[in-house]
């Protein structure tokens, strides 16, 4: 995988904000500007950065991040992109980071990057954007439209072959369910019938549940569990008032 560190697009400019020194240098962690500039893009961003979380949970060495700087050339703070999510495997431990600094991270580049398109940022993203991930490295560019009306279809996936992205399949399952496979995260990407964005684990045949699925299921489970143990007291109740009448009539 290519380290190589390019020059970004002049257009990628930012305010900066205080973050790392390395050598000197100050590499802020942000530009002072908003996350996102819609709810769709907002939720599909934290969604899918808190799902890929709980999966690698358990692996020190992947880190995922969104609207985090990356930095990709040694000693120069103007030269970054932000990834709307991006996943690195080959991590130096998963603690937490102000921006990703790509030298300083032995050389790692992240594997998998998704953007979130917004009707402001969505050609910059199949455009400058894309090139600057090739030139990185990154191994899979995915886009998302959660809107629906920015591009068609609403879900696209590059794999970088040779120095350029080549599109990979993505198609629409027997259940209207939009979908790709991503060999970097080996799951399938997907956009449901609500246009939420979600992953599905082929080798478990499961979905990778939201921080709000996996909430609202824990809810069901407890209302389960508290059902079941409401009905065992009744009926432990009955039983025992049958026993007293039993014991009354004896008597």
């Amino acid at each position: 995988m290519s380290t190589k560190l390019f020059e970004a697009d002049a257009e990628l400019t930012y305010r900066p904000l205080p973050g790392e020194i390395i050598d000197g240098v100050v590499y802020p962690s942000g530009d002072g500007e908003p996350m996102s500039e819609n709810d769709p893009q907002f939720t599909a961003i934290t969604e899918t950065a808190a799902t890929l979380r709980d999966r690698y949970v358990n692996r020190s060495d992947v880190y995922i991040a969104g609207d985090m700087f990356v930095y990709y050339r040694r000693g120069r703070n103007d030269v970054r992109v932000a990834p709307d999510v991006f996943v690195a495997f080959g991590a130096r431990g998963s603690h937490k980071r102000l921006s990703w600094i790509i030298w300083n991270e032995g050389g790692v580049v992240p594997a998998f990057v998704l953007e979130v398109a917004a009707p402001k940022s969505w050609e910059r993203d199949a455009v400058a954007k894309r090139e600057i991930y090739a030139r990185m490295g990154v191994r899979e560019y995915w886009r998302f439209d959660p809107i629906g009306d920015l591009f068609y279809p609403v879900l696209v996936g590059e794999e970088l072959v040779d120095g350029e992205y080549e599109p990979l399949d993505v198609y629409t399952d027997s259940a209207g369910i939009l979908r790709g496979y991503s060999s970097a995260l080996a799951l399938d990407v997907c956009v449901r019938s609500d246009s939420a964005l979600r992953f599905y684990d082929p080798a478990s045949r499961e979905w990778l549940l939201s921080p709000g699925e996996n909430y609202i299921g824990r809810l069901e489970a407890e209302a389960q569990v508290s059902a079941e143990r409401d009905a065992r007291m009744a009926a432990e109740a009955e039983i025992e008032r049958l026993r007293s009448s039993l014991r009354g009539e004896r008597e």
